[in-house]
C-alpha cells in the first residue's frame, strides 16, 4: 500500500472529491484535519529540533486549518510558536473555523511577519488548490523568507504552486520539506514544482484507499509495477529472431555515432538481433565500429523496400543523426505497418506536415513511439504546446491521442502517455543524463523492448525507467558511450 500510495497522483480537484466522498461515508472531516495538522507538527519537530521559533503562516481555507492544528500541537509540545494569518480569521468557515477556535495562539496579520535567524516557516497559506496568482501580500512574504534563507516546511504544496501543473503562480515558496496527504499531486512531480517542494512526505490521514482510488485518474508515477507484466519472457527454444529484430537507420559518413549508440542500447536491452541500416558512404565507418551489431546497406527507397520484404524485420529506430530531409519522411511513411521509434531529426522532419505521419500510423494497434524534447514537441504539436491551461501530463496525453502513438515528452520530468489516456511521470533520471547522445540511447532501449514484443506504451515507459536506472548506476560524469554499455535488461522469468 505504501508503494502504491507513493506512485499514485491525484489532481487537487480529484483530492477535493476524495475529501467529499470521505465525509459522505461518515468520516468526520475535522478528524482528518486534526491528523493532517499533527503530521505537520511531527515533521517539524523531527526535522528541526533546534528551531528557535516556528512561524506558522495560515491561509483563509482548509490549508490554513491544517496550520492552526499544527500550531496548537507545536505549542503543546513546548515549542516557541508564532502565528500569522492571511485575511480575517473571523471569516473562516467549517473545519478551518473550528481549528482556529481551538488554537490558543493569538495571531498577527501575515504582512507583520519578519523572518529572523532561527525561524522555521510552516507554510499553510494555500496548498495544492491555488488556481490564481498569489496576492501581493503573500508574494512579499515569499520574497522576504527567500532572502532570509530560513527553512520552509510546506503543508500539502508550497504556496504559489499550481497543484495541477507544477507552475508558479506569481511567486512561490521554495520548501525544504513538504508534507502532503494520501497521495502526491502533479505539482509535486512536474517542473518547476518538483524543484520547489524539497523532500515530499506522503502521510496517510485515514481515508480508506478504496475512496482514494475511486477518484484516481490514469496518471501515476513510472515504476516497474506499471509495465512489469508486459516484459518479454525468454523460453528454452528462443533464438535471435524470436527475441526480436531491431533495425536502426544510420546517418551519413560524418554522422554515424548517434545510430550506433541506439543500436548498442537496443542490443543490450534484450533484442536478439540488431542491424544498422546504413547508406553506402557510411558502411565502412559503421562496420569498423561494431561487432555484435550487423550492418546492411539501405541507401534509398528501393533498398528499403527490398529490406522490408523480410517480414521478420519488425521494429525500427529512425532519426538519430539521420538529418532532416525528404528521405527521412519517405522512410518513416514506408514503415507505417511496422513498429517505429521516431526520434530527433525524424520528429523535426514532420514539422510542416505532421498529419501525414499521424495518418500513416493512425489506425490499428499503437505502432509508433515519439520521443520529443520540448522544442521538438512544439514543432509537432504547436497548438498543444501553446495551451497554458494544460499541464505537461495533459499535453502528452493530447499528443498521444492525436498521433495514435506512445509519446515520451522528455525532460527532467519526462511524461509518457498512451492514446487511451494513460500517463506516467518519470522521476528516477539523474540530472547528469543531460549529455549528448543520451536521447539516442533512450530511443534504442525503447526500440529493443518493442522488438521483443512489448506494447508501445509499456516499452516506452520501461525504456525511460531503464535509462534512468543506468544513469543513476553510473554516476555523474557519464558519457553516452558509458550509458549504452550500462543498460541492463529486465525480463520475466524464463519459460521452460
Amino acid at each position: 500500500m505504501e508503494n502504491e500510495r507513493y506512485r499514485s497522483l491525484l489532481t487537487p480537484a480529484a483530492m477535493g472529491r476524495v475529501d467529499a466522498a470521505a465525509a459522505a461515508s461518515g468520516i468526520v472531516s475535522f478528524g482528518l484535519m486534526e491528523k493532517a495538522g499533527h503530521a505537520v507538527a511531527a515533521a517539524a519537530l523531527k526535522l528541526y529540533p533546534g528551531a528557535l521559533r516556528f512561524a506558522v503562516l495560515c491561509g483563509p481555507g482548509n490549508n490554513g486549518g491544517d496550520g492552526y492544528v499544527a500550531a496548537r500541537a507545536l505549542r503543546e509540545a513546548g515549542a516557541d510558536v508564532e502565528l500569522y494569518h492571511l485575511g480575517d480569521p473571523a471569516r473562516l468557515r467549517g473545519d478551518a473555523a473550528t481549528a482556529h477556535a481551538l488554537c490558543p495562539i493569538k495571531g498577527s496579520p501575515l504582512h507583520a511577519y519578519a523572518p529572523t535567524v532561527g525561524d522555521v516557516v510552516i507554510d499553510a497559506i494555500f496548498g495544492a488548490g491555488l488556481a490564481r496568482d498569489v496576492p501581493q501580500e503573500v508574494a512579499s512574504v515569499i520574497v522576504a523568507v527567500g532572502n532570509a534563507g530560513v527553512p520552509v516546511l510546506a503543508v500539502d504544496l508550497p504556496s504559489g504552486l499550481d497543484g495541477r501543473t507544477g507552475r508558479v503562480l506569481g511567486a512561490a515558496f521554495r520548501a525544504d520539506h513538504t508534507v502532503t496527504f494520501m497521495t502526491r499531486k502533479p505539482g509535486h512531480v512536474l517542473l518547476p514544482g518538483r524543484q520547489l517542494c524539497g523532500r515530499v512526505e506522503v502521510h496517510d490521514i485515514g481515508i480508506p484507499w478504496r475512496i482514494v482510488m475511486q477518484q484516481a485518474g490514469q496518471a501515476s508515477m513510472n515504476a516497474p509495477a506499471a509495465w512489469a507484466a508486459a516484459l518479454p519472457a525468454l523460453s528454452a527454444e528462443a533464438h535471435k529472431f524470436r527475441r526480436g529484430h531491431l533495425t536502426v537507420f544510420s546517418g551519413s559518413a560524418t554522422a554515424t555515432g548517434a545510430a550506433r549508440l541506439s543500436a548498442e542500447a537496443g542490443l543490450r536491452s534484450g533484442a536478439g538481433l540488431v542491424v544498422l541500416a546504413s547508406p553506402a558512404d557510411a558502411l565502412n565507418a559503421n562496420a569498423a565500429h561494431t561487432t555484435a551489431v550487423m550492418v546492411n546497406q539501405v541507401e534509398d527507397e528501393a533498398d528499403l523496400a527490398d529490406y522490408l520484404s523480410d517480414e521478420r524485420r519488425t521494429t525500427f529506430v529512425l532519426g538519430p543523426g539521420f538529418g532532416v530531409s525528404k528521405k527521412i519522411r519517405t522512410f518513416a511513411l514506408a514503415l507505417r505497418n511496422r513498429r517505429l521509434v521516431l526520434d530527433a531529426d525524424g520528429i523535426t522532419a514532420f514539422r510542416d506536415e505532421p498529419h501525414a505521419l499521424f495518418e500513416a500510423f493512425g489506425t490499428g494497434e499503437t505502432r509508433l513511439v515519439l520521443t520529443p524534447h520540448e522544442g521538438e514537441f512544439a514543432r509537432l504539436f504547436p497548438d498543444v504546446a501553446a495551451d497554458d491551461a494544460l499541464s505537461k501530463i495533459d499535453m502528452t496525453i493530447a499528443a498521444a491521442r492525436r498521433a495514435n502513438a506512445a509519446v515520451v515528452y522528455k525532460g527532467a520530468d519526462t511524461v509518457i502517455a498512451a492514446p487511451d489516456g494513460r500517463a506516467l511521470v518519470n522521476e528516477n533520471a539523474p540530472a547528469w543524463l543531460a549529455t549528448a547522445g543520451s536521447g539516442d540511447v533512450l530511443a534504442g532501449i525503447i526500440g529493443g523492448l518493442l522488438a521483443q514484443g512489448m506494447p508501445a506504451f509499456e516499452a516506452a515507459a520501461a525504456g525511460v525507467w531503464l535509462h534512468g536506472e543506468a544513469g543513476a548506476r553510473l554516476g555523474e560524469g557519464l558519457t553516452a558511450d558509458d550509458l549504452a554499455a550500462a543498460i541492463r535488461p529486465l525480463s520475466q522469468p524464463a519459460v521452460p
